[in-house]
């Protein structure tokens, strides 16, 4: 059986849905990804999967470029013949939603982390493109074997609320977990040294990285001792994106080190003492699951996402949304008590363990496949009884 993975950067196939695919190969489909072009698309093949690129453009409002986008799509869905196409993020789930009709393809799957730019937005152009993107969304989920997996109940309620899709027809699974055998617990530090402070997310506006700046100027003004980590780089097909000539400004003001993209994130996690994300609003953030396996304590904001990351007072610290005093007050909470610290560091590998191991988000995608597929499609070795009892399977393969 064939599944087709398609995303809007072969970036996020790599960093966040090449385990998964690892485990489609193991349990035996065949497994096809698909994005734009990038550097990681090599990567992608180096691991043993067949990478196909397309000429997608996430800012592209062209319509006739976008029409010749999805016949160049429906066509690959045509020529692939998938059983069932997984799209990530929402312009993936809109134009595969369609592509999938065309080509006939018997089973869908759309994942999305938020509602996106043209249902949040307050800008003319996304009010304009609204109605179109709602009707070709609801076309696009509107089938029998079709399921929209969102990673928070916020975006759950959210796209219940807007009516883009019935409840029968979306599912709430968190992110894309953890791997529990590369993040291993941390030896917490109970000395008096500066606060190691890592915050790890592209350099995006809307993950807060202005407020986190402001609220360490306010604390280095106090006098206390801060070493803040930046890991991540900037993105330039997102308007967010915040200009070199403000990273290059707060380097010369000596706030943080900037580490750009770090690809051993274990290694950097072992080395912090708190995961801080200030962010608007998220999915399932990754970068905070990591940081809860290794035991850290994690300070982020109380909003979609976020909050269903930390227990306040328990695994971390939840704050108010674009808050710099309120991040600069729970960060100096942190950095004065380090057995707080520890104890929060504790009760957060705990819950990471318990919640956001990856094995548990790769069972429940599987099951919502078993679901949509129809019998004669599904894989060799599975029978009707058996296969939700494979989906309970956990399976060790390389990475």
């Amino acid at each position: 059986m064939k599944v087709l993975l398609f995303a809007n950067t072969d970036w996020y196939l790599y960093n966040f849905r090449l385990s998964f695919a690892r485990y489609l190969r193991e349990l035996g489909y065949e497994v096809v990804l698909v994005s734009p072009a990038g550097e990681y698309g090599t990567k992608l093949a180096q691991a043993g999967f067949r990478w196909i690129p397309v000429q997608l453009n996430r800012r592209s409002l062209n319509p006739v470029k976008e029409i010749l986008f999805l016949r160049q799509l429906t066509h690959l869905y045509e020529s692939e013949r998938p059983d069932l196409v997984h799209h990530f993020t929402i312009k993936c789930v809109v134009y595969g939603g369609v592509a999938a009709r065309l080509a006939r393809i018997p089973a869908q799957v759309g994942a999305v982390a938020g509602m996106g730019y043209v249902f949040t937005s307050r800008a003319l152009r996304a009010k304009a493109l609204r109605p179109i993107v709602r009707t070709l969304l609801k076309s696009a989920l509107d089938q029998e074997r079709g399921m929209l997996v969102v990673q928070n109940s916020d975006d759950l309620h959210d796209f219940v609320r807007a009516d883009l899709v019935s409840k029968d027809r979306i599912t709430l699974i968190h992110g894309s977990g953890v791997d529990m055998s590369r993040f291993l617990p941390r030896q917490s530090r109970t000395n008096h040294g500066p606060l190691r402070i890592l915050f790890a997310a592209r350099l995006l506006r809307d993950k807060g990285l202005y407020e986190l700046m402001d609220a360490i100027k306010m604390l280095v003004d106090k006098g206390l001792e801060l070493d803040v980590m930046i890991a991540g780089t900037g993105d330039a097909g997102n308007p967010a994106s915040i200009p070199d000539k403000i990273i290059d400004q707060w380097r010369t003001e000596g706030l943080a080190n900037f580490l750009g993209h770090v690809s051993d994130m274990p290694s950097l996690l072992a080395k912090s003492d708190v995961m801080v994300l200030p962010s608007y609003r998220e999915g399932f953030p990754k970068s905070l699951i990591e940081a809860a396996a290794v035991g850290l304590p994690i300070i982020t904001t109380d909003v979609p996402g976020c909050r269903e990351v930390v227990d306040h007072g328990l695994t971390g610290l939840l704050v108010p949304v674009r808050d710099a005093a309120s991040l600069a007050r729970a960060i100096q909470l942190l950095a004065l008590n380090p057995q707080l610290r520890k104890q929060m560091g504790g009760n957060s590998q705990q819950k990471a363990r318990a919640e956001f191991d990856q094995e548990i988000v790769f069972s429940k995608t599987h099951e919502v496949y078993a679901k949509l597929l129809p019998l004669k499609t599904r894989h060799p070795h599975q029978s009707s009884e058996s296969v939700l009892v494979t989906s309970e399977l956990k399976l060790h393969y390389p990475h």
